[in-house]
């Protein structure tokens, strides 16, 4: 279930990408394209660039990617039918579903997510000007929130009655039970769901308003904190209190802080750790993790590790490894917590953040620093205890890394050291920690797939991707030294990816885009491609590009005649060996590189014609560079020519003189290509794939 796809055409249409990435970052126009500084790394001078006319972006810094959807997503965090929402919203698209009930459920929420934001301004306004608000304030004062704090985390308060909220809002009874604001009594009645509690309000990571957490007074009755219990717009193990806030710090850092409770979390933006996060009544789960690690690898525990000793080592090391993040621990004094220390010692919280340890030498460190290192008997026992947590370790460099260490600190020898390893001692039966699942995130808007071409402009694609000679894929180049009468341009059958990679003898294995060893000819034409289609496809084949990469690139665009399009249909494929990203990668540097000209002050554009000249100049660069390539290979010394082959190189090298004359250009294309691609495919199928 999805957005139909061409509401997310409209969408992308009625968006102006280049007046949303201002919103964010400082654009300078340089020629036709928008450059600024990447919102998605630290840089200091201008890498990133935005192509308005094909509505995609590329950074040359970090190689970050995409068209408006996807620079939406990769801002925000969000998955692709959120950020598509977002986009809606703000160019007042109404989009539609390929499913009824999702496109209710998503009116639905919509309604939902409305109705919590009333009750966040409600509870706010209440806390700042209501008369029964006077203690509330008073406490948050006692405890160092000031007028900014309080404003900027939206703090609340929930007055004493029944119904106060619910009256004020006139919310509807389902609205109520479906949000967590309400709930029915036991006449049938609707009460507010807090009630004399200070609240702070709890939002998604893209700022929606879903539920909310309440603390009592001090003197109040019942428990210290009341929180929002699951509903339709909040899952408590899908939510990290304060994301909102600190995503953009954590993206800045490297490394996000996790810590116990909401007031944690304000204490560390307070103290200027604006990257602190905090479970919502939940103990640490796996999709926690799954939402930090697209933020940073670095992930920081600011609570009591103690507390979680052995029976959490095996799920902190399961968790590394599956998500691929470093844990580390923050050392606070004993009995102090964050908030109280952003409030009376801030310097002395940002050092412990700055010093915190991986969770293993966390673990060591308080073992030895309680053992009595002082005598044989007390260092025997915490190298002993020391070596039983270091074995729960599952990577074995790691723990000879850190059984040396300890060894050192408890005055072991090598020997003793070496039965150890060789001999691990065993753990102490402990519960069973569950360890973290490798499935996918559970979506409840999973990406559309794009639906089929509609017939017509499917029957328009195959036209103009039809084959007008036989397939050369095996045919062998004429020997008797004519390179044949003048064919019509023509596009030739692509030999398939998998041939294209095998033949590419000079392709390109590096993993970033921006560095593929494509001649500049190759690059340009790509250009031109993406600029100009008309105007080059005809002429070109994939044999041509002798990187395999560009080759690629080229057949991406051929096939599906569309950046954008071969984008999506290249998500939904298997990309083994890397080629295909890469070329995908390549065609949206090259999409911010027109290679068509700035027109000079006072001229318009170029007309037509003078851009077609353009284009077929940078196409004849390329025939001549392929013509080289088979002139090369034929007369090369380890190989002796045929009479037919040596004629045929003379023909070629006066043929090609043509491709440098504006007035025998075309006749020179209209001998060279058909030659060329049936060379090219001959090579290919006798010579042995290369790597």
């Amino acid at each position: 279930m999805g957005i139909i796809e061409e509401d997310v055409a409209r969408v992308r249409a009625a968006t102006d990408f280049v007046a949303l990435a201002a919103e964010h970052i400082a654009l300078k126009r340089v020629g036709r394209n928008y450059s600024g500084l990447c919102p998605f790394h630290t840089e200091k001078s201008p890498s990133f660039s935005i192509n308005p006319e094909k509505g995609v972006y590329y950074c040359y810094g970090c190689g970050a990617k995409g068209d408006v959807i996807t620079f939406v997503r990769e801002l925000e965090k969000l998955d692709f039918s959120a950020a598509v929402e977002r986009l809606a919203a703000k160019a007042n698209v109404t989009l539609r579903y390929d499913n009824e009930t999702a496109g209710r459920d998503r009116v639905r929420r919509t309604k939902l997510l409305e109705a919590m934001e009333h009750a966040v301004d409600w509870y706010h306004e209440r806390l700042l000007t209501g008369s029964d608000a006077g203690r509330a304030r008073s406490y948050l004062r006692s405890r160092g929130y000031d007028a900014e704090a309080i404003r900027r985390f939206r703090i609340g308060w929930a007055p004493d009655g029944w119904d106060t909220l619910c009256r004020a809002l006139d919310l509807p009874t389902d609205v109520a039970r479906d949000t967590g604001l309400g709930y029915l009594n036991k006449i049938g009645k609707v009460n507010d769901f807090f009630q004399s509690r200070i609240l702070f309000p709890i939002f998604d990571a893209s700022g929606s308003a879903i539920a909310f957490g309440g603390r009592k007074l001090p003197d109040a009755e019942g428990p210290k904190y009341k929180n929002s219990s699951e509903t339709k717009v909040y899952s408590k193990s899908r939510t990290l209190y304060g994301l909102n806030w600190a995503k953009a710090g954590i993206v800045e850092a490297g490394e996000v802080i996790v810590c116990e409770g909401y007031t944690d979390v304000i204490g560390f933006h307070r103290a200027g750790l604006a990257r602190a996060v905090a479970t919502c009544g939940t103990a640490l789960a796996d999709e926690h993790f799954r939402m930090l690690k697209n933020y940073a690898r670095r992930i920081v525990l600011a609570y009591d590790a103690d507390a979680a000793g052995q029976t959490a080592a095996e799920k902190f090391y399961a968790w590394e490894k599956a998500f691929e993040i470093d844990l580390h621990v923050v050392a606070l004094p004993p009995g102090a917590d964050p908030a109280d220390l952003a409030r009376t010692n801030p310097d002395l919280l940002k050092s412990a953040v700055a010093e915190a340890r991986p969770f293993l030498q966390f673990r060591i460190e308080r073992l030895l620093g309680a053992a009595n290192l002082r005598t044989p008997e007390g260092r025997a026992r915490a190298y002993e205890s020391a070596a039983a947590a270091i074995f729960e370790h599952p990577n074995g460099l790691v723990r000879e890394q850190y059984l040396l260490q300890v060894a050192g600190q408890c005055q072991i020898s090598e020997a003793t050291m070496a039965r150890t390893l060789a001999n691990p001692p065993t753990p102490s039966p402990r519960q069973p920690a569950r360890s973290p699942r490798t499935d996918n995130q559970d979506r409840s808007v999973a990406r559309p797939k794009s639906p089929a071409t509609s017939a017509s402009q499917s029957q328009q694609g195959e036209s103009q991707r039809s084959v007008a000679n036989e397939d050369l894929g095996h045919e062998r180049p004429p020997s008797d030294g004519a390179l044949g009468p003048p064919v019509a341009p023509r596009r030739v059958t692509s030999p398939g990816r998998a041939s294209v990679r095998g033949r590419a003898s000079s392709a390109s294995t590096r993993g970033d885009a921006a560095q593929v060893r494509a001649l500049p000819a190759e690059l340009e034409v790509l250009r031109w491609l993406l600029a100009r289609p008309e105007a080059v496809l005809p002429w070109l084949d994939p044999v041509f590009f002798a990187d395999a990469v560009a080759a690629e690139a080229f057949e991406l665009l051929a096939t599906h005649g569309d950046l954008r399009e071969a984008s999506d249909r290249v998500d939904e494929c298997p990309d083994e060996d890397g080629i295909t990203s890469r070329a995908i990668a390549l065609l949206h540097r090259l999409a911010v590189e027109s290679p068509i000209p700035d027109p000079t002050p006072g001229a318009g554009p170029l007309d037509p014609a003078a851009m077609e000249e353009l284009a077929h100049e940078a196409l004849s660069t390329l025939v001549s560079n392929v013509t080289a390539r088979a002139v090369a290979t034929m007369s090369a010394p380890h190989r002796e020519a045929t009479p037919a082959e040596i004629q045929m190189i003379g023909q070629l090298k006066l043929v090609g003189q043509g491709l440098h004359d504006p007035q025998h250009r075309a006749r020179a294309l209209n001998q060279l290509v058909p030659w060329l691609s049936a060379w090219g495919r001959h090579q290919s199928s006798e010579t042995p794939p290369t790597t």
